[in-house]
């Protein structure tokens, strides 16, 4: 199989086999030279095409939007507690101008000890909302690194059974085993 040095549609836009590492003028199409199938998702090489393409479809080996589906719970959690954080420095502010108003001076001592009880409890709130949403960047990065495993493992499998297919084939070809059975009908 010779190559030319003429320039081809898509040549711009070879790209590497994911499999074998050899150039592979169309990832729509099984490689010619380790017989890898096609890449799912992978556009199909246009004659006319004179923009670049991309070197491997998105969905192969990212995992997509849909892959991870929302965590809604958590989510609203999340939110309510920091909504009880706003509330609670919000009834902070409140007592605090009522403390002046009541007792003027006075009441300084007392709004201190409230406050700074207030502010930590706030905090905490605050703080447990961050760890919802915390949670929510964890399972999603579990379900990703699942899925991206599940799908390694399957492409390595895949290509575990065709090297096992071209061992057997090179080691009975097909002439050589009619050609055995032929000698030992004779003996």
């Amino acid at each position: 199989m010779e190559e030319s040095n003429e320039p081809r549609p898509g040549d711009a836009a070879e790209h590497p086999c994911p499999v074998c590492q050899s150039e592979r003028p169309d990832l729509s199409k099984p490689c010619p030279h380790c017989g890898s199938p096609a890449i799912e998702g992978a556009e199909e090489l246009d004659a006319g095409a004179t923009g670049p393409r991309r070197a491997l479809p998105e969905g192969l080996f990212t995992v997509r939007a849909t892959d991870i589906e929302p965590y809604v719970g958590l989510r609203y959690l999340s939110k309510l507690f920091r909504l009880m954080a706003i509330i609670l420095v919000l009834l902070l502010i409140a007592e605090v101008i009522t403390g002046f108003l009541t007792q003027g001076g006075l009441a300084l001592p007392t709004l201190l000890g409230e406050a700074s009880k207030l502010i930590v409890l706030a905090g905490l709130l605050w703080g447990v909302g961050d760890l919802a949403i915390l949670l929510i960047d964890v399972g999603h990065d579990v379900r990703a690194a699942r899925i991206l495993l599940g799908r390694q493992a399957a492409h390595h499998l895949q290509e575990h059974h065709r090297e096992m297919k071209k061992a057997a084939t090179a080691e009975h070809p097909p002439d050589r085993v009619t050609d055995h059975r032929a000698s030992r009908g004779r003996a």
